[in-house]
């Protein structure tokens, strides 16, 4: 992954501060900018043309899902990864629809805070542990099309495995689960495997 700037987005200083200082030390981050508010972020947005942002959604002078939404229109390059003390369903799903990558609670552990964002940058899609989820039991349409294999590799596909650690998990061909990835995005009607986490997480089948 070739690197690139980053916007943090908080309105604590020591949360906002510590997060540049551990960017700082990844080889693929060429900098960190920080903004404290919308306003804030909006310009240094426009300004720095930034290659990833992590955005607080509880900001002093709005909704951070309104600037994740902003840099989704404007700027595509520009992948959002949501950083936030809510587990409120609602705020996630706020925030995945206005289309952010990724939704992490900052109670999470910095190394894994990183490994999101890096994620993130790089076309992933990344949801942490302590999320709201929905009720368990037979899955929600379109997930309900899917055969219990399918839904266990989409549900490992969220958790952040690639094809090839899926095929171990599953003890089959790396092939294979191209094929059956092909298989499940076709049922849930998604057009890329991105987009079924997306839509797994919206349908409360993720953590």
């Amino acid at each position: 992954m070739s690197s690139r700037s980053v916007l943090v987005v908080d309105d604590h200083p020591v949360v906002r501060r510590g997060m540049a200082a551990l960017l700082t030390l990844e080889p693929w981050v060429s900098d960190v900018r920080q903004a404290g508010t919308l306003a804030e972020a909006r310009q240094a947005a426009d300004t720095h043309l930034p290659g990833l942002a992590i955005v607080d959604l509880r900001l002093p002078d709005g909704d951070g899902a309104d600037l994740v939404r902003r840099l989704a229109r404007a700027s595509p390059a520009c992948p959002c990864l949501v950083l936030s003390m809510s587990a409120d369903s609602r705020a996630v799903s706020s925030a995945l629809d206005a289309g952010a990558g990724g939704y992490l609670l900052k109670d999470a552990e910095p190394e894994m805070i990183v490994a999101a964002a890096r994620t993130v940058a790089a076309g992933g899609s990344v949801f942490g542990p302590g999320v709201t989820r929905g009720d368990s039991g037979r899955p929600p349409a379109p997930f309900d099309a899917l055969n219990p294999r399918e839904l266990r590799l989409l549900l490992l596909l969220a958790d952040g495995h690639s094809s090839r650690s899926v095929a171990e998990e599953l003890t089959i061909a790396e092939k294979t689960v191209r094929n059956q990835i092909s298989a499940v995005l076709t049922k849930v009607g998604a057009r890329d495997r991105s987009q079924a986490v997306l839509m797994a997480y919206r349908a409360g089948l993720v953590r």
